[in-house]
């Protein structure tokens, strides 16, 4: 049998980060572009106030 290897970002408490997806208008094109970062949990408000 073959063994399957899982990478995550979990220490046991559950989720610790969070995948935002931010909308921000290109200054070169005028286009809207989507950002997805991940973000610890603790800072997902302090992300979208910049």
């Amino acid at each position: 049998m073959a063994k399957k290897a899982v990478a995550t970002f979990k220490t046991g408490e559950g989720r610790t980060y969070s995948k935002v997806i931010k909308m921000v208008k290109s200054p070169k094109t005028g286009a809207y572009v989507f950002q997805e970062e991940m973000v610890p949990n603790d800072g997902v408000k302090d992300y979208f106030k910049k």
